[in-house]
C-alpha cells in the first residue's frame, strides 16, 4: 500500500504549484464572503487578545476578507487605526467596497478603514499585526513572517493563525488507500512556524494548536465546504480533469466513512502563533549601521522606566 503524503512542510519553501494556487486565490478572493471555519477561528483567536496588555494604536489586519476578522478587531479596540491588507488591487477594491456600508449598517463603523496591498503597508508604525488563516495559502511563509517583522514597530506584537499538518488526516489516508496523488499540499508543522519566526526577526515566539471536528450532513455538503477553504494546489496532485464518474466514487467512499448519526466528518488542525518585535541591539563591531527608526526604538527603550 502506497504511504500517505508527507504530514509537514518543514522548509521555507512548500512544495506548491505556483499557477494553481494563484487561481485558488482569485476564486477565494471574489467569493461572496469568508469560510465560516475562518470566522470560527477568528473568534477563537480574539479570545487571547487580553494577553497584549498595551492598547495598539494602529492594527494591522492581515488577509482582512478571508480573515474575516475586522468586526472583532474594532470591537477590541475601537480607537485604533486599522489598516487592511489585501494581496492584490481587485481585492483591496471589494474590500473597501464592503466596507463603506451605509451609516445603518451594522459594519457602519469600518468606513474609516484603510485597504492597501501588502506591498504599500507602512514599515515600523504598528502596535499589532493580526493574520487569520491566511498563511498556509502562502508558498514562503517565512518571507510573509519577515513582511510582518517589517510592518510592526518595535515591540509591537503579532498573533496568527493557519492550518497545521494534522488537518484532514482521513482525506488524506482515503487518497493513499487507493494510490491517488495528495488531495492538499503539505502544511507547515508548529515548531518550524516558530523557528521561521525567529529568521524572520522575531522574539519569544509562543505556538500551541487545537483540533477542531466539523461535521456535514452529506459528502457532497463536504466537498461543497471545502471547495470553500481551498484547492489542492500540491505539485504532485493528479494531472488534468476528474471525471464526474471519479467524483461519484470519491463521494461514496466519504459518505462510507459516516458517523451512526448519518454525518460525515474532516479534522482540521488549526496553528496558533503569537511574537513581538524586539528592539534590535547593538553588536560589536568596527563599524555598526542602524537604521534611523531603530535606533530612535532603542533610545524610547532605554529612557522608558521600568
Amino acid at each position: 500500500m502506497d504511504q500517505p503524503p508527507e504530514r509537514s512542510a518543514t522548509l521555507s519553501q512548500r512544495p506548491l504549484d505556483a499557477v494553481a494556487l494563484a487561481r485558488v486565490r482569485r476564486r477565494l478572493d471574489g467569493a461572496a464572503s469568508a469560510p465560516w471555519l475562518h470566522g470560527e477561528v477568528a473568534r477563537r483567536m480574539a479570545e487571547r487578545l487580553p494577553i497584549i496588555k498595551r492598547q495598539p494604536d494602529s492594527v494591522i489586519d492581515w488577509g482582512s476578507f478571508l480573515g474575516d476578522s475586522a468586526a472583532l478587531l474594532r470591537q477590541s479596540y475601537p480607537k485604533a487605526r486599522l489598516l487592511a491588507v489585501e494581496a492584490d488591487m481587485a481585492r483591496r477594491e471589494g474590500t473597501a467596497a464592503a466596507l463603506a456600508r451605509p451609516w445603518w449598517s451594522p459594519q457602519r463603523w469600518a468606513a474609516a478603514t484603510a485597504v492597501v496591498t501588502a506591498d504599500a503597508v507602512p514599515a515600523a508604525q504598528a502596535q499589532l499585526l493580526w493574520s487569520n488563516m491566511g498563511l498556509h495559502g502562502a508558498a514562503d511563509p517565512q518571507a510573509v513572517m519577515q513582511q510582518w517583522q517589517r510592518a510592526l514597530a518595535v515591540e509591537g506584537f503579532l498573533m496568527f493563525s493557519t492550518l497545521g499538518p494534522g488537518s484532514l488526516p482521513s482525506l488524506a489516508a482515503l487518497y493513499a488507500a487507493r494510490g491517488w496523488p495528495a488531495p492538499f499540499a503539505p502544511f507547515v508543522d508548529m515548531h518550524d512556524l516558530g523557528d521561521m519566526l525567529v529568521h524572520a526577526g522575531f522574539a519569544e515566539p509562543v505556538m500551541d494548536q487545537e483540533q477542531l471536528t466539523l461535521t456535514w450532513p452529506s459528502a457532497a455538503a463536504l466537498l461543497a465546504e471545502l471547495r470553500t477553504l481551498g484547492g489542492n494546489v500540491a505539485r504532485g496532485r493528479g494531472a488534468g480533469l476528474r471525471t464526474p464518474r471519479w467524483r461519484e466514487r470519491l463521494l461514496a467512499l466519504l459518505q462510507a466513512q459516516a458517523g451512526a448519526d448519518g454525518r460525515v466528518a474532516l479534522v482540521f488542525e488549526v496553528v496558533y502563533g503569537h511574537a513581538f518585535k524586539a528592539a534590535p541591539r547593538l553588536r560589536g563591531a568596527a563599524e555598526t549601521t542602524l537604521p534611523l527608526q531603530d535606533l530612535r526604538a532603542m533610545l524610547r527603550a532605554a529612557r522608558r522606566p521600568g
